[in-house]
């Protein structure tokens, strides 16, 4: 067996030296015989990625290369000094866990489980932590990206070199100050919610809190910040002012109340996990079902709406907030302009004895608080900003693509990216969570999986045959940007409402969302169109076919003839039955939804 194998097996030597020749061997050079044809088919050439953050899609990616791929080099540079990401940063009060506490779990309890996670399936060894990536450059002559990274426990800096280069640094991650004059000349204790210091205490103080919108990616159903601060300080403050801007949907729990299991529950959950799945597959259908609803003048948002206001109302008048302020707080625009916010005990909250609403912009902070529009001073012991991130999708540091053009250039008028991961022009590079993908249409954490499936599909081809680069075809990111523009036209993300999905603007190009459901993306990215795909090649782009020989003839424990069967078991190759097979299509009975929430 060995004698065969190394006959027709590149030593590692030639291996290495092959890596060496892929670098040089251009398009030019298609007369000189390429090194693969030494190899047989689909032999792995040594490949090197680099992600850009440690939270959720930084550790599904680990996970998944090291699962399915061999000879490779990955190294997830982390910013931070712990990973998780946003449930990291984020201290203030998905994935498949039978001992989460409650439906809407801390943030907390969500960053012990990706600890968890990743020690489970040891993904600590891909990480750097405390390395900050400043900037990351296309080099076309060695076809790899230049990553700069800086060592934040030393303040040095390195250039680290990949073949393909991940961003997952997070949709709504660069945290930002309102533009609120004065704000730093405040004597009190200034704190944001994505930067939540956690040893300032509040007890018996006079607090301020700015904000009532969602400044956080929903990945694990959590509350937002805003809504979320207030019935968890209220207790605890002396008198807490919040300062409201203008009315946004608050939703009991957006769609799931609010549930804290029981020991039995947990118990069921970690003790059967058929008992587990059903329930986690009862919550995910749940909100898949909410995408009807963002059809503007639909049946389903007319009662949504109209829900809504009842539910919002109710939920005030029992806070004891007065008609006229009721009229303020609750929105006319329709329900899902504004991505929903879940609050548990907000509304309710607002009517505390201890709490006072001031609606309106706030014209200006001094030493001593707040003065409102009004004129009138609010004096604060504490003021806490729950205002938001920078929403234009530009990376937090410089990205160079072909020909020296700069990411700031690409988008200075509008991002656009294809299907949400790729930029025309910027080779090997993917994003996760990019621009108009469907962040606010249903479930999250399934999306971004599938994101990572069709990466990771690229970085097979790369990997197994002799490609240079790939990059979305210029054509074919403006024709998706232009249905894309004309889907959102019939949707409540239209309507006249401040969001986050137009880049915080009131009219602008809905540049977060996806043009259809969380299931009709995944569907969508399934498999690539390979043809909306710009893919160069390192010599004669067959070479990958090599010496002949198959894998499996490689493979002396393999089944040589492992296509002879006794039954046809094989996948069904037209779609709607290959859908119908995963999906397990005519094993549920479902009447019609007309309204979830």
């Amino acid at each position: 067996m060995g004698a065969t194998q190394s006959r027709f097996r590149p030593s590692t030597a030639q291996q290495n030296a092959n890596k060496d020749a892929d670098t040089h061997i251009g398009v030019e050079d298609e007369e000189v015989p390429h090194p693969r044809i030494q190899e047989p088919i689909h032999t792995e050439r040594p490949m090197k990625i680099i992600c850009i953050g440690a939270g959720a899609s930084g550790l599904l990616l680990a996970y998944k290369l090291q699962r399915s791929f061999n000879n490779f080099e990955l190294l997830l540079y982390e910013k931070n000094e712990d990973i998780s990401g946003t449930w990291f940063e984020n201290r203030y009060p998905g994935p498949p866990n039978p001992n989460w506490s409650s439906v809407y779990a801390g943030s907390s309890e969500i960053h012990e489980y990706f600890t968890s996670f990743a020690t489970k399936y040891s993904l600590h060894k891909y990480v750097r932590l405390l390395s900050k990536v400043t900037n990351a450059t296309w080099d076309a002559t060695s076809d790899t990206w230049g990553v700069e990274v800086l060592d934040l426990a030393t303040g040095k800096s390195h250039v680290d070199h990949a073949d393909i280069l991940v961003n997952a640094s997070g949709v709504l991650n660069a945290w930002r100050w309102p533009d609120i004059e004065g704000l730093k000349v405040f004597k009190g204790t200034l704190l944001h919610t994505a930067d939540w210091d956690s040893r300032v205490d509040l007890k018996g103080k006079r607090v301020g809190l700015i904000g009532n919108g969602l400044t956080d990616v929903n990945y694990a159903r959590c509350r937002s910040s805003g809504i979320q601060v207030l019935p968890a300080v209220q207790p605890k403050v002396k008198k807490l002012t919040t300062f409201i801007r203008r009315a946004t949907w608050v939703s009991p729990t957006q769609g799931f109340e609010q549930h804290v299991y029981s020991p039995a529950e947990r118990e069921l959950f970690s003790s059967d996990p058929t008992a587990h799945l059903a329930y986690r597959k009862k919550q995910e259908t749940g909100t898949n079902s909410i995408f009807p609803m963002f059809f503007a003048g639909s049946a389903v948002q007319d009662a949504t709406f109209q829900s809504m206001v009842g539910q919002m109302e109710g939920k005030l008048s029992m806070g004891g907030v007065d008609k006229e302020l009721q009229k303020r707080l609750v929105p006319s625009y329709g329900v899902g302009c504004r991505r929903i916010t879940p609050g548990v005990g907000y509304l309710e909250g607002l009517g505390k004895e201890n709490v006072e609403v001031v609606y309106g912009d706030i014209k200006r902070v001094t030493e001593k608080g707040c003065i409102a529009a009004d004129g009138q001073e609010h004096e604060l012991d504490v003021l806490i900003c729950a205002t938001g991130f920078d929403t234009t999708y530009m990376p937090r540091f410089g990205v160079t693509g072909e020909q020296g053009k700069t990411m700031k250039e690409e988008w200075a008028k509008e991002a656009k990216a294809y299907l949400g991961m790729g930029v025309a022009g910027f080779p090997n590079y993917f994003l996760v969570i990019g621009p108009n993908s469907p962040i606010g249409n249903g479930p999250v954490l399934s999306f971004i999986e599938a994101q990572i499936d069709y990466i990771l599909k690229l970085a097979n081809r790369w990997q197994t045959e002799n490609i240079r680069s790939f990059s979305p075809k210029r054509e074919a990111v403006e024709d998706f940007i232009a249905h894309k523009d004309q889907f959102m036209q019939g949707t409540v993300w239209e309507h006249n409402c401040r969001s986050w999905y137009k880049a915080n603007s009131v009219s602008g190009k809905v540049t977060a969302l996806w043009p259809g459901s969380t299931l009709h993306y995944m569907e969508a990215i399934a498999e690539p169109r390979y043809d909306d795909w710009e893919i160069t090649y390192k010599g004669n782009r067959f070479a990958w076919l090599g010496n002949g020989f198959s894998q499996t003839e490689m493979d002396m424990t393999a089944d040589w003839a492992y296509y002879v069967r006794d039954k046809d078991d094989s996948p069904y190759l037209g779609r709607r039955k290959a859908l119908q097979a995963m999906n397990k299509s005519g094993t549920v009975t479902r009447e019609e939804i007309i309204g979830f929430l």
